[in-house]
């Protein structure tokens, strides 16, 4: 712990991030402006590194800043912890005009209530002290009350050490009961970026190729490429390759990757271009397999813990139908990460290859396998003179040498198997060979058969199978010289010796910092999955790895791009990815064309809308099994727009929008088609996705009996587009919120946010929303409205009678929620509620609106 601290200090040794954050005042971190006028347009090329350094610094500042007046402004609902003692850190040697601290804080199972001690202090949070619960920031900044600001360093247990710029002392405190420490906001990733950006860019390093591109990068070298080239290494992965059941253009570019380590001419960036269900984890997969085949040491990482262990899970199951000895080769392989944060047991095998796992198994086994091994050979050797000494020891004279051979020998032989298979499976191949696995799996099946032979026989009969008990006791002990272990003086000296000696590394982008130790070996290859979700800045951490000689990026620009909470920081084109800026310069991508998720009447309008028609549909979604029908009608078709004439928007939860009569639109769908499943009992996963925080929420409450449903075959997931990147269910049902006549739209109008949406589904995508607030203006949604008119998938909610039941009981209770207002408008509100039910019998202002006010287009 005391090298993990050491590590933090050296984060804030010079003017950083943090000592930017410890200069403002409340009033600053509540001015919007505050870095407004500094914050420039970050462009597509750079001159220099330090031009490129200097362009991103700005942004981040300024992003810092507008998360920290975010959090001001939920105070009221931020986790906080009590603090039981304060006391100046000796253990370091703070910056100028900084203190550290060491504080114990109250641990969260002895919490009081529900409210308050809750929260543990994590490494990078930056937290309040203050001596109340506030409710605003006001409650900070009162005369009189006691506040400070401080940075967390290290925590272990409930022992905390900080970082501050004032003076502490629990005296200070003596007015009030209680001191708390509130939770603000998380700085790790930023003070990552930060001090990546100040890293010295060495003359080069990939950094260099990244700063600018044309249009001839990304090309194939010619000549590691020619068929004449037969003794080229390439060629012999070549066929392993093309042997993964991969499609043309997946395997054009795991080749194209692959090609790099080999090939001294070429170039050492690659864009791999991955549109929706084309295949882009089994591409990763492959790929990395491939590198771990040529043990080429490669790093794989990803924006978050989910991507990291989803692109992990994909290679393993590649990884394990190839292994021949038990798990013999996990060993090169290590994910680590924040084992609190990523859910591992919910990816088959992963707990095999996380770190966390990997060190506790081995720190179980090394000090004890040799020890029961050699336990092993004395009792093959000499069991009588083992069951005299058991009898001195423990003085027991009843056991007889029978008994006692067969317990003893049991007993080490299920240590023994325990011990080999965690060497087999956690210890790298570079400290373990093959030679060695082998004759750990022939000294196992031996003692099994010896085993075996206890349990039949008599004692004089294994005395007999000498020469199965000498070769045993030949290969123990030759195991037990083969080979030698690292000095374990703890868990990070472990650590240390898994990760330098492994071939395949997953972790977070922001977490492979841990991988830049000056005595950790080169990284040759560098994976970004989902590279496009990336902030460039955020991507220069691991590119600042030692030895890196080789780029690839896997992603597609044309979906989300990393979230940016600043306005300020967003246009200045702070949440660009690398993958989508060396896109821009021309960049050569090599793309997957053919998808395997989406239905064809699905996949038809963002493959012509988003992709340019160049992706092709796979066999197995051109099945007419893959035609599935989970309701009758029309309306609930492959694909749908059901038009939702009479919405009502407003704002709700968190001063975000919804739209309660779709919400209601949605909760009798979810009813249906549960029903329809407890007639039929037919598997199905659903999907709700809003772009808007407060209708996610509405929807999940009129759903919420759905959503905790115990049978598994009948599953509904509700989230914001920006939670459903990367998933897939059977069917998707998207509600658009928006209901205006001005038409509208905001964010909504984000071509990659509705990319996203309308590439989750299967078998079934039905959109809801307003076709006329829709249409009002030029966007996306327009032509969406207008392409499922011209397919004769538009339909109107107000046609199905129980969904126009439906709708009409939202409306009721929307308007009886609604102050009472005086006589007069009371009165027209009536006269209006006649109107609407009137043209809900006569079928206006749904499709009647659309065919008689928009003409359709031609395509």
């Amino acid at each position: 712990m005391e090298k993990v601290y050491n590590n933090k200090r050296k984060e804030l040794q010079s003017k950083g991030l943090v000592d930017i954050v410890f200069s403002w005042s409340i009033e600053d971190v509540l001015n919007k402006d505050l870095y407004k006028n500094q914050v420039k347009k970050i462009p597509k090329t750079f001159l220099s590194a330090e031009q490129y350094r200097n362009s991103f610094l700005p942004s981040l500042i300024e992003e810092t800043h507008s998360d920290l007046a975010s959090s001001m402004e939920s105070l009221y609902r931020a986790p906080l912890c009590e603090i039981l003692s304060v006391k100046m850190s000796r253990n370091f040697r703070a910056p100028k005009n900084l203190f550290y601290y060491e504080i114990v804080v109250k641990r969260a199972s002895d919490a009081e209530n529900n409210d308050v001690g809750k929260y543990q202090p994590g490494s990078g949070d930056l937290v309040a002290f203050t001596d109340v619960r506030p409710n605003c920031e006001d409650d900070l900044s009162q005369p009189g009350r006691s506040f400070h600001i401080a940075y967390v360093v290290g925590a272990r247990d409930e022992r905390i050490t900080i970082l501050s710029t004032n003076y502490l002392e629990m005296s200070s405190f003596t007015k009030q009961k209680q001191l708390h420490a509130v939770y603000l906001i998380n700085m790790t990733t930023n003070v990552r970026i930060w001090n990546a950006l100040h890293s010295k860019l060495k003359d080069g390093n990939i950094i260099e190729k990244v700063l600018r591109a044309d249009s001839t990068d990304g090309e194939n070298c010619s000549i590691c490429f020619s068929e004449e080239n037969k003794n080229h290494p390439l060629v012999s992965t070549r066929d392993a390759i093309c042997s993964g059941n991969l499609n043309n253009s997946q395997q054009k570019a795991v080749l194209s990757c692959v090609s790099m380590r080999e090939c001294c001419h070429g170039d050492t960036l690659r864009l791999i271009w991955g549109p929706p269900g084309t295949g882009k984890t089994k591409t990763a997969a492959l790929l990395l397999f491939s590198l771990l085949k040529l043990k080429c040491r490669t790093l794989t990482c990803a924006p978050t813990n989910t991507a990291v262990m989803q692109v992990t899970a994909r290679l393993l199951g590649i990884v394990k139908e190839s292994l021949e000895f038990g798990m013999y080769g996990l060993g090169d392989i290590v994910l680590f990460g924040n084992s609190a944060r990523m859910k591992v047991d919910g990816y088959e095998g992963l707990r095999d290859v996380f770190l966390d796992d990997r060190i506790d198994k081995l720190l179980k086994c090394l000090p004890a396998w040799k020890h029961d091994l050699n336990s092993m050979v004395c009792l093959l050797e000499d069991h009588k003179r083992q069951y005299r000494l058991y009898k001195l020891d423990k003085n027991d004279h009843l056991m007889t040498l029978k008994v006692f051979l067969k317990q003893r020998f049991s007993s080490i032989r299920v240590n023994l198997m325990k011990h080999m298979e965690t060497l087999c499976t956690h210890f790298p191949t570079s400290s373990i060979s093959l030679e060695v696995v082998k004759n750990i799996f022939r000294s196992l099946t031996l003692l099994k058969s010896l085993q075996d032979s206890l349990n039949r026989r008599s004692i004089n009969a294994f005395k007999k199978l000498s020469s199965e008990r000498e070769e045993c006791i030949g290969i123990l002990k030759s195991i037990s010289g083969s080979f030698s272990f690292p000095k374990i003086k703890g868990k990070f000296t472990l650590q240390r010796f898994c990760l330098k000696n492994a071939c395949l590394v997953f972790c977070t982008t922001a977490s492979s910092v841990k991988m830049c130790g000056k005595r950790m070996p080169p990284v040759e290859c560098l994976v970004i999955d989902e590279a496009a979700q990336l902030k460039e800045c955020e991507s220069m951490i691991p590119l600042q790895i030692p030895g890196l000689r080789h780029a690839i990026l896997i992603g597609d620009e044309r979906q989300l791009p990393a979230m940016v909470k600043s306005q300020i920081s967003d246009n200045a084109g702070f949440g660009r990815s690398m993958f989508e800026r060396l896109v821009l310069l021309g960049h050569k991508k090599h793309l997957l064309n053919v998808q395997y998720r989406m239905h064809p009447s699905i996949s038809a309008f963002p493959n012509r809308e988003f992709y340019d028609e160049k992706i092709s549909n796979a066999p197995n979604v051109r099945q007419k099994s893959y035609k599935q029908s989970f309701l009758r009608g029309n309306m609930f078709g492959s694909y749908s727009f059901i038009n939702v004439a009479r919405g009502k928007e407003d704002y709700g939860h968190g001063h975000s929008l919804r739209n309660m009569v779709e919400v209601a639109t949605v909760s009798e769908i979810i009813a249906r088609l549960h029903k329809e499943y407890n007639s039929r009992k037919r598997k199905i996963s659903i999907g709700v996705i809003s772009p808007y925080n407060s209708q996610v929420f509405e929807i999940q409450k009129g759903v919420k009996r759905y959503t905790m449903h115990s049978d598994s075959d009948f599953s509904v997931s509700v989230r914001s587009v920006d939670g459903f990147q990367g998933g897939e269910e059977d069917i998707i049902i998207i509600s658009t919120v928006r209901c205006n006549e001005d038409g509208k739209l905001g964010f909504l109008s984000s071509r990659q946010r509705t990319n996203v949406a309308l590439t989750r589904a299967r078998y079934c995508l039905w959109v809801l929303g307003s076709a006329e607030t829709l249409t009002k203006r030029d966007s996306i949604w327009k032509v969406l409205v207008l392409n499922a008119m011209e397919m004769n998938c538009f339909h109107d909610a107000d046609d199905d009678k129980n969904m126009a039941q439906a709708i009409d009981d939202a409306l009721l209770k929307i308007d009886l929620d609604k102050p009472e207002p005086d006589p007069l408008s009371k009165a027209f509100s009536s006269l209006s509620l006649h109107a609407t039910a009137a043209r809900s019998s006569s079928k206006k202002g749904g499709r009647h609106f659309m065919e008689n006010s928009i003409r359709k287009p031609k395509w």
